[in-house]
């Protein structure tokens, strides 16, 4: 691709930022090396408060929500896009996206970060269980959880919104689907959710650092993410019980940074576990010096994890991954070489993890954190990963 293509950029900020809003920016600002990009986003929180609209109205613009249209075109006039990347368009954008651009006959490239929209909570999990059927066309089961917003009435609501969004035929205007992994995209094939050659693997890039940072160890693991039961916090409390009752005194700490529902389980296990830490909420140079210092990260995912974006901080770092073979986490690490991998939901997988980190010389986990920081230096190079977006871009022009 020689010349600059207008783009728009679709997403829905949700309730609490997270690694999927970070990674649209990230996109946003690798896309605008070459090309001119406009933001369009809608938020979840106007929805929220004494200014959002009555739950009536709401109800209503979860199936067509002609406001959200009008934001949409009026972008798409201004920035004069010749194709659109959605990301998350639920709730304030609604089906009516979709609409208007097969009505513009505008080109749409949809980055899948999670399952929607073919799942309503996206994660395929709940209740500490697996549910696949959403992609196979069955959504009882997530209704039944009440996995949007702990309610069965709005997730059924949601769910009789995707499938009419389905059967409608507005996703026709999605050219290509990119899945950012191949575990994503082999389990949407298999569904028969979505064509073979309507979708493609495109890991996410990183912006990693020029220079392998000083290498420091201060004996502790780290967990960073959201402090929910689908990133496997409760496995790894469990793992750090049982390491201190073989450990004792020589127990490793574990810090958890974060924010989210279990913060509450993890204070009552930190009353009875000195080994437990909690850190709350961290960035910037508190962030890096964690990183900087710490033995290795820690990724015990229960779900199918798409990527696992945390093995890429881990890995700038040149620190191994103690993860879960779950989902895309199973495509970064290699086990004993730039990381070790335990069965999904196995405290004692992820005990033997650490227990064979600590018995490693310091060569050998310096070697283990460089394989890491070697791949991700090779694999997720934001120049491949624009050309390979461009291939895709220049495909679904050309239609």
């Amino acid at each position: 691709m020689q010349s600059s293509v207008p783009l728009l950029q679709v997403f829905n900020r949700y309730l609490q930022p997270g690694g999927e809003e970070a990674s649209v920016d990230r996109i946003k600002e690798h896309l605008g090396q070459r090309h001119r990009v406009t933001r369009c986003q809608f938020d979840s929180r106007e929805w929220q408060g004494e200014d959002a609209p009555k739950l009536p109205v709401q109800a209503a613009r979860l199936f067509y929500n002609a406001d959200a249209r009008r934001r949409f075109e009026a972008d798409l006039d201004q920035s004069g896009a010749r194709a659109a990347i959605f990301h998350n368009t639920f709730p304030v954008g609604s089906p009516s996206l979709f609409h208007a651009a097969r009505k513009r006959g505008l080109p749409v490239i949809h980055y899948l970060h999670n399952f929607r929209p073919f799942s309503v909570g996206g994660t395929l999990y709940a209740n500490g269980a697996l549910m696949p059927d959403a992609l196979h066309g069955s959504l009882l089961p997530e209704i039944r959880a009440g996995v949007w917003r702990n309610s069965i009435v709005k997730t059924a609501a949601f769910a009789l919104m995707l499938r009419m969004l389905q059967r409608s035929g507005w996703m026709s205007s999605v050219k290509c689907w990119i899945a950012i992994s191949d575990f994503m995209r082999d389990r949407i094939v298999e569904s028969g959710t979505v064509a073979p050659e309507k979708i493609v693997t495109i890991r996410h890039a990183w912006d990693s650092m020029s220079k392998t940072p000083v290498y420091d160890d201060c004996g502790y693991y780290l967990f960073l993410g959201r402090l929910v039961d689908v990133k496997g916090v409760g496995v790894m409390l469990d793992a750090w019980d049982s390491l201190h009752a073989q450990l004792g005194k020589d127990t490793p700490p574990l810090h958890i940074a974060g924010q989210g529902p279990m913060l509450r389980d993890i204070e009552e296990r930190s009353r009875h576990n000195p080994y437990i830490c909690s850190l709350g909420p961290i960035s910037g140079e508190v962030k890096r010096d964690e990183l900087r210092q710490c033995r290795g990260l820690v990724a015990p995912s229960v779900w199918w994890e798409p990527l696992g974006l945390v093995a890429y901080e881990g890995f700038d770092h040149a620190k191994p991954v103690l993860a879960s073979a779950s989902g895309g986490l199973g495509e970064i690490i290699t086990h004993g070489r730039n990381g070790l991998l335990h069965s999904p939901g196995s405290a004692e997988g992820l005990v033997n993890d650490v227990l064979t980190v600590e018995r490693m010389s310091l060569a050998e986990k310096k070697a283990m954190g460089a394989a890491g920081r070697s791949w991700l230096r090779r694999e997720a190079d934001p120049g491949g990963w624009l050309d390979r977006f461009e291939d895709v871009l220049d495909r679904v022009l050309s239609e």
